[in-house]
């Protein structure tokens, strides 16, 4: 293990002690507040200490085996404790490492996924149709649930934009790097020569704010407006003026919802998607100012950027960011997204790793 990791570790170990012996403080265990959110941490340095103790435990096993590999009698048991004991040494490492990581809190968060059709007309209509397809499907394996918030199809059967929330555990934090341009290259259905298109969507991943960051916003600063919902429904939702579109004035940013028959579930759910659509835009700013000290490995979600090419003819998926090619682009488009999402997820920690590391370096 690195230097830099065991002292990060035996920090925690320290702190667990601090702990300890704060939470049986009169005073503390008296203040609520006090007493839960150093609750909280102790839970937390408690899981990292447990596992650096462990990692110690088998450190010294692993030692100790070394050393009867001198007697002959002890070699045979000494080398499968060796090879036991380093196997878990690297296991207990690799997780040591992923819980020194900081976390970012609205990973734990709902999120609304956002995917607009782009350059390539009817055909990026139909695509945004696919990646729909392919995100509510990943989304049930997941045993997340998914609901439309509001679309605007095309007349192919295809979406010129489409939004939807999608509630389950951990669903920001796995679908974050979602965020960009994706391409894709097929022939197209209107295509009569065979010949072989390029177009393009973009899908932005908005966590959801808590309610209290939802009520932020000023109410003098929104302007409301209503209108008849166009699209599923039956004969109510074309007979009452349902949908409602919500404009934040001070940035222009707009957040419509006509899923339901009710106006004011259809306001909540548009304000919802405004909030989240506000925090984004301060989110993108900060990462934008970050990204001019230091280009990130995943990049910031620009919008702009061209995240993947979905490659129809050789059956192949590419992540531009980390490189990835894998040739089972029909399994991943019914939402077989497990594989890309990972490694999105281990570049991702192997670059706050990194991060880490060069913090802990002397100045």
């Amino acid at each position: 293990m690195k230097t830099f990791l065991r002292q990060q570790l035996d920090r925690y170990a320290q702190r667990l002690e601090e702990l300890d012996f704060l939470l049986s403080r009169e005073d503390i265990m008296a203040d609520m507040a006090q007493y839960r959110v150093l609750s909280k941490e102790h839970a937390q340095v408690t899981q990292i200490a447990g596992r650096y103790l462990r990692f110690k435990q088998r450190e010294a096993d692993l030692a100790g085996a070394r050393e009867m590999l001198d007697d002959p009698d002890m070699a045979e048991m000494a080398k499968e404790e060796i090879a036991s004991a380093e196997d878990e040494l690297q296991k207990l490492e690799d997780e040591l490492q992923r819980l020194l990581l900081p976390k970012d809190p609205d990973d734990a968060r709902n999120a609304f996924v956002e995917i607009r059709a782009g350059t390539g007309g009817d055909e990026s209509a139909l695509f945004a149709g696919d990646l729909l397809r392919m995100y509510t499907r990943y989304c049930e394996r997941a045993g997340w649930r998914c609901e439309i918030v509001s679309d605007s199809p095309s007349e192919l059967g295809g979406f010129k934009e489409v939004v939807i929330r999608v509630v389950g555990d951990d669903v920001f934090g796995r679908l974050r790097f979602e965020s960009g341009g994706h391409r894709v290259q097929r022939v197209p259905a209107t295509e009569t020569q065979g010949r072989i298109h390029t177009s393009a969507c973009t899908v932005a991943v908005l966590a959801e704010p808590d309610e209290a960051q939802a009520v932020q916003i000023n109410p003098a600063d929104l302007r409301i407006d209503t209108y008849r919902a166009s699209g599923a429904g039956g004969q109510h939702i074309n007979k009452t003026d349902s949908a409602v579109r919500i404009t934040h004035i001070p940035t222009g940013i707009v957040a419509e919802c006509q899923d339901d028959r009710s106006q004011h579930r259809n306001k909540a759910k548009a304000l919802q998607v405004l909030s989240a659509r506000i925090q984004e835009k301060d989110r993108s700013e900060r990462a934008a100012k970050d990204a001019a000290e230091r280009k990130g490995l995943i990049g910031t979600g620009d919008r702009s950027d061209r995240i993947r090419t979905y490659n129809f003819p050789q059956g192949r998926l590419t992540d531009h960011r980390i490189n990835l090619t894998l040739y089972k682009l029909l399994m991943i488009m019914e939402g077989d997204l497990g594989e890309v999402l990972d490694a999105l997820k281990a570049a991702r920690e192997a670059e706050q790793l990194a991060e880490l590391e060069s913090s802990a370096l002397p100045a």
